[in-house]
């Protein structure tokens, strides 16, 4: 992931946590397994050391992607959002067009994203569809399952 990553405060707080988390106590515990494993004889054959080392190369790996994520994060302010049109952090409620069924989202960045939480990304094809509109436009979403028209009812924060 190399774009922007639009984020609330909170959000990277957390990231940074977890970031911190992982360079500490997660590769203390990884030496810790892989010291374990190599004492147990031959590393040719000691599938236990593989697999310590696999998980050494996924963690570094997850490393990298927060730090990444990190890197390329933008703040975003509720204080500033412009909720006359549908942008990252707005809420919006919307009707489907044909089925007549109402909904509400929250537009929020890819590592904030939870469907339970009502909160979609903004570059799902519903999140990417509602950008921009305003209050009484259809949107026309090009989802997996053919075109869905939404009609943008409220927006807010």
């Amino acid at each position: 992931m190399s774009g922007i990553n639009y984020l609330t405060r909170p959000t990277l707080d957390s990231m940074k946590e977890e970031l911190v988390r992982l360079k500490t106590t997660g590769r203390a515990e990884i030496a810790h397994a892989i010291a374990e494993a190599r004492e147990k004889g031959d590393l040719r054959e000691n599938a236990e050391y593989d697999a310590a080392k696999e998980a050494q190369g996924l963690h570094e790996a997850k490393i990298a992607e927060l730090e990444n994520a990190i890197a390329n994060a933008r703040l975003v302010d509720t204080d500033t959002i412009d909720t006359s049109k549908v942008s990252i952090l707005t809420k919006v409620t919307i009707t489907n067009t044909v089925t007549k069924k109402q909904v509400t989202y929250q537009i929020v960045s890819e590592k904030e994203a939870d469907l339970k939480l009502g909160k979609i990304s903004v570059t799902s094809p519903i999140g990417k569809g509602l950008l921009g509109k305003v209050v009484g436009d259809v949107a026309e979403i090009h989802a997996p399952n053919g075109v869905m028209k939404f009609k943008v009812e409220k927006i807010g924060i």
